[in-house]
């Protein structure tokens, strides 16, 4: 299956995958049953793995590894690696998580990252996420709307338009209906809206990972309809990118280069639990992509000393969300480098490695966009304002391997509700399945 022709048919279909997304769980769910559809092997890191190539994706809890082994492949064949994240700042849910008062019920919940508090308030929401049952099954589960965080009316706080200042404790408990919380049990719900199975005991529920997700649909607005606005473009927005990219190379005649360059092994690594640093088993700070890339490596018969040829000779483009210029706040930007939306994916800078980028990763993102017919824009912060980071300078480190971070660019990033040009996200694909074909 090619790449989506236009920026408007892509923008749609990311708009499908985010509304199938309301957690990484979902996530890495949506992205498996659609490289199912592509002919690709769901693999299990329980069971020995074949070496041969073909194409085949791997779960780890909200993390999916997938990847293309061309024809050809051998022990010191280099890996393309486009890193993403499935994971986005939101509220999970807690222990004991009916509560209320005063004759409301609520939800426990704690903030996971660094939500925009108040983009959240007053807004149709839901929980979704993965029970665990005593007997290790687990179940995908999503309510739909069902939550609200109340604001609190202006006749109360007359001084709320001269600064908002919201407790994370105190007020950010949503509520979701009217009673008493001894007789209610927010569990309960959530296993009556388990995935495909109908309902599960709730009291068979050992462990869940829940969090909120907006509802509201992704929509195309603007003057001339230039904008595309969604909850979790951080990072679906790059997730579904590769996804895509990693589909429509897969779909063509021997599954790789078509040029005479041996092909490389093109890889997507979506890691859970960037929002939050990182460190876990299925994150970037974690082993989870060493794991899948050893065991390739085992099954093209690498050495210890071929492997690590096969990592000198690859290369992780990291995609995060990066920002654009905001209008309203000029001062907090670059004086210089102003991304603007539909401008075109970002090459994200930091002279202190907040960003892996350096000139050979830029050299090669300059020659791959070219190649794409993508335009791209530098991204860098002003210096007075403090740089956020990715996972790229986690791989580079973890593995050694060179490493470039891009983007598309946003406004409102780590709102409910984010914003991105229409064209971005398509091209951000395109420079990824030219990125996937070649050798870095």
């Amino acid at each position: 299956m090619p790449l989506h022709t236009s920026a408007a048919d892509h923008i749609r279909d990311l708009g499908d995958y985010v509304s199938a997304s309301p957690s990484s769980f979902h996530a890495v769910h949506e992205a498996a049953r659609r490289l199912d559809g592509a002919g690709f092997t769901g693999l299990d890191e329980l069971e020995p793995w074949e070496a041969a190539a073909g194409k085949f994706y791997v779960i780890r809890d909200g993390a999916l590894i997938a990847w293309v082994t061309p024809d050809g492949a051998g022990p010191t064949t280099g890996f393309n690696i486009l890193g993403a994240h499935t994971d986005s700042p939101s509220f999970k849910l807690k222990p004991k998580p009916t509560t209320g008062r005063f004759g409301w019920l609520q939800a426990g919940v704690e903030v996971y990252g660094g939500p925009l508090l108040n983009s959240w308030l007053d807004r149709e929401l839901q929980l979704a996420g993965r029970l665990v049952m005593l007997d290790g099954t687990q179940h995908l589960t999503a309510t739909g709307p069902l939550l609200r965080f109340p604001q609190l009316a202006i006749h109360l706080d007359r001084a709320v338009n001269e600064g908002l200042a919201l407790d994370k404790q105190q007020h950010m408990n949503p509520v979701f209906g009217l009673g008493d919380p001894a007789g209610e049990d927010l569990l309960g719900l959530l296993a009556q809206r388990v995935s495909g199975a109908g309902t599960v005991d709730p009291a068979q529920i050992g462990g869940y990972d829940v969090v909120i997700a907006d509802t509201q649909p992704a929509a195309v607005f603007g003057a001339k309809g230039e904008f595309f606005a969604s909850g979790r473009l951080d990072n679906l927005s790059a997730t579904h990118a590769g996804l895509m990219a990693l589909i429509a190379l897969a779909s063509r005649p021997g599954g790789g280069s078509s040029t005479t360059v041996p092909a490389p092994i093109a890889v997507l690594a979506a890691f859970d639990h960037e929002e939050i640093g990182s460190a876990s088993r299925s994150g970037a700070c974690g082993p989870v992509l060493e794991d899948v890339l050893v065991r390739i490596s085992d099954g093209l018969g690498a050495s210890v000393s071929q492997r690590r040829q096969a990592f000198a000779a690859s290369f992780c483009v990291s995609a995060d969300a990066g920002h654009a210029v905001h209008p309203n706040y000029p001062e907090r930007h670059d004086p210089v480098n102003h991304p603007l939306l539909n401008g075109g994916p970002l090459l994200k800078i930091n002279a202190n490695q907040r960003y892996a980028t350096d000139a050979a990763g830029a050299a090669l993102w300059a020659r791959l966009c070219g190649e794409a017919g993508v335009p791209y824009q530098e991204f860098v912060s002003n210096n007075v304002m403090p740089c956020g980071s990715t996972i790229g300078p986690l791989t580079a480190t973890r593995l050694g391997i060179r490493t470039v971070d891009v983007g598309v660019p946003l406004l409102s990033m780590h709102s409910a509700r984010e914003l991105c040009g229409v064209e971005d996200p398509h091209r951000l694909a395109k420079v990824t399945e030219r990125f996937f074909a070649v050798p870095a």
